[in-house]
């Protein structure tokens, strides 16, 4: 099932039909293909941009209960052997690959290997949260982009500007795209651009 709450932005071939959570988004999308069946509907989540396939050809009534329930874990899972970790904390054991010399600096740090490894994670993820968030504003914008208007003119020279992080070159590049596509591929890019 998926979850009503979900923030999403829906398409009918070049307009913005709505933009809200899913529930809302998914009435106003059964409303536009029951107006026009011929016109691609195309609904993106909010977050990264993926398609969430809706079957907009049941009735209104059995699309609203499937969108409007959260989502639910299936029936108790089946009994796994207890893994290494501490499942209640969120700690995962996993396999890491170290050269000798590696092991033993980890092994001489306070705390052990894993306390370790968790600071120099954390560390990393701090320094590099901007080139991150840049990564997946382009992904994003992108995966929007390639899906809505990836025949359209200018769609190379805007995906070109974008990875490149030149942003005058990017809004030239839609020019030409229908004013709906534009302004929310602008938006979902705006934060590949930020230096």
């Amino acid at each position: 099932m998926l979850n009503p709450s979900l923030r999403c932005t829906a398409f009918s071939g070049p307009h913005r039909i709505a933009a809200g959570e899913l529930r809302h988004v998914a009435m106003k999308a059964k409303q536009a293909h029951d107006a026009h069946p011929q016109r691609q509907i195309l609904v993106f989540e909010d977050a990264g941009s993926r398609q969430i396939e809706l079957p907009l050809e049941l009735p209104t009534v059995d699309l609203l209960r499937l969108v409007s329930q959260p989502m639910q874990a299936d029936a108790a899972p089946p009994s796994k052997p207890r893994r290494p970790g501490r499942p209640k904390l969120g700690v995962v054991a996993r396999e890491v690959t170290l050269l000798p010399r590696q092991w033993d600096w980890l092994a001489a740090q306070p705390g052990g290997a894993s306390v370790a490894l968790r600071r120099l994670v954390d560390g990393a993820r701090k320094i590099s949260a901007g080139d991150d968030r840049r990564r997946a504003a382009q992904e994003t914008a992108y995966r929007f982009m390639q899906a809505i208007a990836g025949n359209a003119e200018g769609f190379e020279d805007a995906a070109r500007a974008l990875f490149a992080g030149d942003p005058a070159r990017f809004e030239e590049a839609l020019q030409g795209w229908p004013e709906d596509v534009r302004e929310h591929a602008a938006l979902l890019a705006a934060d590949a651009f930020i230096a």
